[in-house]
């Protein structure tokens, strides 16, 4: 799954235009390297994601193409 994609829809940004320009901007990381949009994440995977002044770390937990909001609190893990 795309990591534009998968931000939407875990639910940590809204809106899949603003996951795209978060990466674009290179303010997204997997693993410790700048994340293009098309950038594929996988179960295990490190997501940074630098807001307006704070960075939050996630760890990809499950991929799911069409989610819940149950569904979607279980795709990431916050650390």
């Amino acid at each position: 799954m795309r990591i534009d994609k998968f931000l939407k829809s875990s639910r940590v940004i809204k809106r899949r235009t603003i996951a795209r320009e978060a990466c674009d901007a290179g303010r997204v990381t997997l693993n410790g390297r700048t994340a293009k949009a098309g950038s594929v994440v996988a179960v295990g995977d490190v997501i940074e994601v630098a807001f307006a002044n704070r960075t939050s770390r996630y760890e990809v937990v499950s991929l799911c193409e069409a989610t819940g909001r149950e569904q979607s609190a279980a795709m990431v893990r916050e650390l």
